[in-house]
């Protein structure tokens, strides 16, 4: 089993950086399982991700202290949220979700969210919204949209956890206002008895703990 880099690179940096940090990633996805979860051979899953490396250049970046420079989403089609969660890992302690598997495939992404084709991609300039701490999810949509970022969805959530854990800890727990079911639930990551958990809270509800995560690019 080959090891995972734990090099974690800055926002900006070289285009060797960037390459260090995806190959790092895509180690992480190998290690966790994620081929055999999506029912793959490991160089099959590998061909979804080859073509993602050539897309890093063209990364829109903000400068902003804080934000991530990218992150490799593995979509629902492939690994479906609620099976993700248990491989997500922080301090020893794996992720879980208590929502039902049919109850997660309702929250589909929202009209403004423009995803690319093809079962994996990444997500740019990602923040976990410090700045929507205690901010009603109806008004940090707005916030977003008003920056001109969008908002993370599921998948996204889920990846971005995936591959920066310490997040929770070291920024702040957040909800994912790009996927929605048709009611007033929004989903979020927090983390509950130790471990990260995905879970809903309501729209018009505000919470000192909670932000609303948004990326500025996908590709």
């Amino acid at each position: 089993m080959r090891e995972a880099r734990v090099k974690i690179v800055p926002k900006t940096g070289s285009d060797a950086d960037l390459r260090s940090e995806f190959d790092r990633q895509v180690d992480t996805l190998i290690l966790r399982g994620y081929p055999k979860l999506a029912d793959l051979q490991e160089h099959v899953f590998l061909r979804h991700m080859s073509p993602l490396e050539e897309r890093l250049p063209g990364l829109s970046a903000s400068g902003e202290e804080g934000h991530i420079a990218f992150v490799i989403v593995v979509g629902s089609e492939l690994v479906p949220p609620d099976k993700a969660m248990p491989l997500v890992e922080l301090g020893g302690e794996a992720g879980f979700t208590t929502m039902e598997a049919d109850d997660v495939e309702q929250f589909t992404s929202v009209k403004s969210v423009k995803r690319p084709d093809g079962p994996a991609y990444l997500v740019g300039d990602v923040d976990t919204g410090r700045g929507t701490l205690n901010v009603r999810p109806d008004e940090a949509i707005q916030t977003i949209a008003r920056e001109s970022r969008s908002p993370l969805t599921i998948d996204e959530g889920v990846a971005l956890i995936t591959h920066h854990p310490e997040v929770l800890k070291t920024r702040n727990c957040f909800s994912m206002l790009g996927s929605r079911c048709g009611d007033r639930r929004v989903t979020a990551m927090w983390i509950s008895e130790g471990r990260p958990r995905l879970g809903w809270c309501w729209a018009g509800n505000r919470h000192t703990w909670l932000g609303s995560a948004s990326c500025l690019s996908r590709a």
